[in-house]
């Protein structure tokens, strides 16, 4: 995903204050992230309660990799009402300077499935729309609060 915001502030919003700035932005996908274990690095475990848009009603990450310097984050999701026939849920993020000045934002997620079980490919498009859409709505945010996380 591309965006005018440079790779910092977005990473400061998206990803350091996302547990205070996706309930305000998105209250009705996630109602609320709460810190489980840990201090907010590597290895802190995070329950995420969802809004009443979801279908699910939680999930619990744990954090796998913070880097704010180079403005990268790795989570799993390990445990939630979505991961019926999913084992784990990992996503890797990186933000990169764009030329123009803002950011790319590069996601690689990588689906471990229980026994025989396999995802079609309009349920990873579908999870692929909402984390997009979340992305866009934080940077709708951003760009009407300049002032923000600068």
């Amino acid at each position: 995903e591309t965006s005018a915001i440079p790779p910092a502030r977005l990473f400061k919003a998206f990803v350091l204050d996302s547990d205070n700035l996706i309930p305000e932005v998105l209250p009705q996908a996630i109602k609320s992230t709460e810190i489980i274990e840990g201090n907010g690095g590597p290895g802190t475990i995070k329950k995420i309660t969802f809004g009443e848009a979801s279908k699910f009603k939680y999930a619990k990450h744990r954090i796998d990799a913070l880097d704010p310097e180079n403005c990268t984050y790795s989570f799993s999701v390990i445990e939630g009402d979505a991961l019926t026939d999913i084992a784990s849920v990992s996503t890797e993020m990186k933000f990169v300077a764009s030329p123009d000045g803002g950011s790319i934002m590069k996601s690689t997620t990588k689906y471990q499935t229980k026994g025989d079980f396999q995802l079609k490919e309009e349920q990873v498009q579908a999870t692929i729309d909402k984390a997009t859409g979340h992305f866009k709505a934080v940077e709708a945010y951003l760009l009407a609060h300049p002032d923000l996380y600068s």
